[in-house]
């Protein structure tokens, strides 16, 4: 007999009695507070480096939304699958992808994730159980339904992490997929991150259905709405859904409020918000912040903290002065890797 369906709802995963997140050990902060450091400074210097010339193509900024894929790091187990769009350095990083290739791979360089004919959009981790990075807005939804598919066929209690954005969701392939992981309890959590803006324009402007985490209803697939901005939120929401499909149950749909900082590519002037919208979001409700400011009322010192942020700019500064010296592939590589 089948599972019996859960009803979407439309909390934050929130399961404490006074509405707040389940609390984090001092442990878990510290990590989630490097975590999320690594992929800020790496962003900042990423945008820097575009800046100069060094990165060339489309670059995506994950800054401000760096508490989804670090809080959805840590309910999984080794073997289970990451994919999403362009967006992606960060989730790359969270998987525990080197920097040194990441930002290699940006700037086009031997030693990238990609041998330097990838970029910004197209790194991959066998290693790390990473499958891109997608420029095709959307297709790494179908392909992380395709991910689960394998895992069921394989019955080797794997789950697949699909990422895409409130843009993509309204993409038909996404209902494609959808349909297919309910019709064979493929185990696949489909995370919406909800920026509010897709490439530019407002959720509000082009989703007729603005509660994403109800998207799957006439799918029967389950649905809640996280806080985005919270690592405690994402990790408790996130452990709730991988259950759910590690249990052959079928799909679960996490939709992610969050917020990204700078504009849609480094092309983006991001005219379509104000500045004072974007500061207040940076004031009230940083994902960073939000743990540092637990760990200092925790009796963690500010140079503690000082000494983690120095820690992630040396890791950084390394990568990108390795990421501008690596030698650029030879010309032999444009015939590798082509299929025919």
């Amino acid at each position: 007999m089948a599972a019996p369906k859960k009803s979407v709802t439309k909390d934050s995963g929130q399961e404490k009695g006074d509405g707040s997140p389940p609390e984090f050990t001092k442990e878990q902060e510290l990590k989630a507070l490097r975590d999320m450091l690594l992929i800020r400074r790496f962003e900042e210097k990423a945008g820097q480096l575009y800046g100069m010339g060094a990165i060339g193509g489309f670059c995506h900024l994950y800054i401000g939304q760096e508490a989804v894929v670090v809080g959805m790091q840590m309910t999984l187990k080794k073997g289970d699958q990451v994919i999403t769009g362009y967006r992606d350095h960060g989730h790359m990083l969270a998987c525990g992808m080197d920097a040194k290739g990441v930002m290699a791979e940006l700037t086009g360089r031997r030693g990238g994730y990609s041998k330097g004919k990838g970029g910004s959009m197209h790194m991959f981790s066998v290693a790390e159980h990473f499958y891109g990075g997608h420029g095709i807005v959307g297709a790494q939804v179908s392909l992380g339904t395709g991910l689960a598919f394998a895992n069921r066929y394989r019955e080797n209690d794997f789950v697949s992490l699909a990422y895409f954005g409130d843009g993509a969701a309204n993409q038909g392939q996404v209902y494609e997929s959808f349909n297919m992981a309910e019709l064979w309890k493929l185990p696949v959590v489909y995370i919406i991150e909800n920026n509010r803006y897709a490439m530019g324009t407002s959720v509000t402007r082009s989703s007729a259905q603005t509660d994403f985490s109800k998207r799957g209803i006439s799918f029967n697939i389950p649905g809640r709405q996280v806080d985005g901005m919270d690592v405690r939120a994402v990790k408790a929401a996130g452990e709730e859904a991988v259950a759910w499909c590690r249990a052959g149950k079928g799909p679960y749909i996490l939709e992610m409020q969050t917020y990204r900082y700078r504009g849609h590519s480094m092309s983006d002037p991001a005219k379509y918000r104000t500045r004072e919208e974007v500061e207040k979001v940076r004031h009230d409700q940083d994902p960073i912040e939000q743990v540092r400011n637990r760990l200092l009322a925790a009796d963690v010192s500010e140079q503690d903290l000082k000494s983690i942020d120095a820690e992630v700019r040396d890791i950084v500064n390394a990568a990108a002065d390795f990421a501008q010296h690596d030698p650029e592939p030879d010309p032999s590589e444009l015939y590798t890797d082509v299929y025919r």
